[in-house]
């Protein structure tokens, strides 16, 4: 990859990546003492390769939704950029830094935000962690106070910060740890599940935050989530990884015109069916007894899929309902666990 200054670096990427790629060893321990005995000196080992080189440039300014299954690699790219682990294979910069090197200029320049671990201290409240941040990123305790009385009153939790983290709610401590990462005005924000586990009131709040935030600060933020809602408001960009590689890099509007769409049928018949009701060649069938059905068909197929209905009974209630994006992502995730 070409090397570039950091300052002509970050006026056209905050992130480029060339065969980026990272591969785990494991050792596979037999079962019992004995076979762990001899495993000791004639260890076998296992690799998985979390992501396959990975090709990838990021604006500055950009909001990217990283959305995969469970163990596609999602998690992996997010802590290779953000320098938490080295690659095995590959380059990157960010923000004109090579993340794994950690260097205070680049720490200083980042934030990142994992959803199931603590970045703060549990035993203490959250306005003495931020104080103790503030020492470390080198910014007066003037600053601090009002950045983080800012920041608070936006996440609507300013009567939480002197209490002990650990007395405070899930959505709270969430509230407390994105507070942490941006204190030191970020440029690149690594977010890992930011609202998992949370409330569906928790969870709007910290989205409208987020989006607020974007178009105030203006970072460059990579964000992960299984809640869909947070990619569908939040991304600009859309990427989707399944084992290891990026199978999908555009919008989310382009993803959604390339999907196989499905809309819902929603019936209520006058009448219970007197026998089966079959359409589309044999593809959907409805049971003898039943007084409503729910069927999903393709989008060009609801025209004769109906017909088809109407030819055998009469329905007396019809309801025809769009596939949102969520439907899609789950249906996407759902078919590449089952081939994985």
């Amino acid at each position: 990859m070409k090397q570039t200054d950091t300052n002509s670096f970050s006026n056209e990427l905050a992130i480029s990546a060339s065969d980026l790629g990272r591969v785990f060893q494991t050792y596979k321990k037999p079962e019992g003492f004995k076979a762990s005995v001899a495993g000791f000196f004639n260890r076998q080992y296992e690799y998985k390769e979390a992501l396959k080189p990975t090709t990838l440039d990021i604006k500055r300014g950009s909001i990217v939704g990283l959305v995969g299954a469970n163990g596609a690699g999602k998690t992996t790219l997010l802590k290779l950029l953000s320098g938490l682990i080295h690659p095995t294979s590959g380059s990157a910069r960010v923000l004109g830094h090579e993340p794994w090197r950690r260097q205070e200029s680049y720490l200083r320049r980042m934030g990142i935000l994992l959803g199931q671990k603590n970045q703060l201290w549990w035993d203490i409240s959250p306005a003495d962690s931020f104080a103790l941040l503030g020492r470390i990123y080198g910014i007066t305790p003037i600053d601090v106070r009002s950045r983080v009385m800012e920041l608070a009153e936006k996440l609507q939790c300013t009567e939480q910060l002197n209490i002990q983290l650990r007395r405070l709610s899930l959505g709270e401590r969430m509230k407390m740890e994105i507070i942490g990462s941006l204190l030191h005005r970020p440029e690149i924000l690594f977010l890992d599940e930011p609202t998992i586990g949370l409330d569906i009131v928790a969870q709007n709040t910290i989205r409208e935050f987020l989006m607020e935030y974007a178009r105030a600060e203006r970072p460059t933020i990579i964000l992960t989530s299984h809640y869909m809602d947070d990619i569908a408001h939040l991304a600009d960009r859309l990427l989707l990884i399944s084992r290891g590689a990026i199978v999908y890099d555009g919008t989310v509007k382009g993803f959604m015109a390339r999907a196989d769409l499905k809309q819902r049928l929603k019936m209520r018949f006058e009448d219970p069916l007197s026998s089966a009701v079959t359409a589309g060649k044999g593809e959907y069938s409805i049971e003898v007894g039943a007084t409503v059905a729910d069927i999903a068909v393709n989008g060009n197929e609801v025209s004769a899929v109906l017909k088809d209905i109407l030819g055998q009974t009469r329905i007396a209630e019809l309801q025809i309902e769009q596939t949102n994006f969520e439907d899609v992502i789950h249906e996407f995730l759902a078919s590449e666990s089952r081939r994985r």
